[in-house]
């Protein structure tokens, strides 16, 4: 049970690291552990995409004076994509479970956990892919002036989270 309950949490890790590293202080709560700084610089890019997901516009909808026609359009959006991610994240967190039991035999086969780890993984990915394109197709329902605050805001958060980490990546 324990054993399947760590599963479920580093799963539930992996598919919302997006959107916790868009809070300040990341994942790590600021923690300056070796890698942070490798982890944040390949997930840049994918957290500026996901300023514009759906649910965090509709959270701004006041901010950004969305109308109403732009909630509906972005409410659209948001409900399309979140059965397709939890689908995957069920998924990935099925292969997650097997790959768990499969590592904690007498003689783990190696195959059977590529495999599982792999399919996790895939899995993950359409999950993350599925909150991606909801993101774009939600940044294209914004006007000129929407997309600049929403771009200003994300560059904001981003500046006080490095802040939060000692002024961003460390070297040794």
């Amino acid at each position: 049970m324990m054993r399947t309950m760590s599963v479920v949490l580093a799963a539930s890790a992996m598919l919302a690291l997006p959107l916790a590293a868009q809070q300040p202080g990341g994942m790590m709560g600021g923690q300056g552990m070796m890698g942070m700084g490798m982890m944040d610089s390949m997930m840049a890019p994918m957290m500026r995409s996901m300023a514009t997901a759906p649910e965090r516009l509709l959270l701004r909808k006041a901010a950004l004076h969305l109308t109403s026609d732009q909630v509906s359009q972005l409410t659209t959006l948001r409900d399309a994509a979140r059965p397709v991610r939890d689908s995957a994240a069920q998924q990935a967190m099925m292969h997650l479970r097997e790959m768990d039991e499969v590592m904690h035999t007498a003689a783990p086969d190696t195959g059977a956990v590529r495999h599982h780890f792999e399919a996790a993984l895939r899995f993950m990915g359409d999950a993350h892919l599925a909150m991606l394109n909801a993101a774009a197709r939600s940044r294209a329902v914004l006007t000129d002036d929407q997309r600049k605050q929403v771009d200003m805001m994300a560059a904001s958060r981003r500046g006080r989270a490095m802040m939060r980490r000692g002024g961003g990546m460390q070297h040794e």
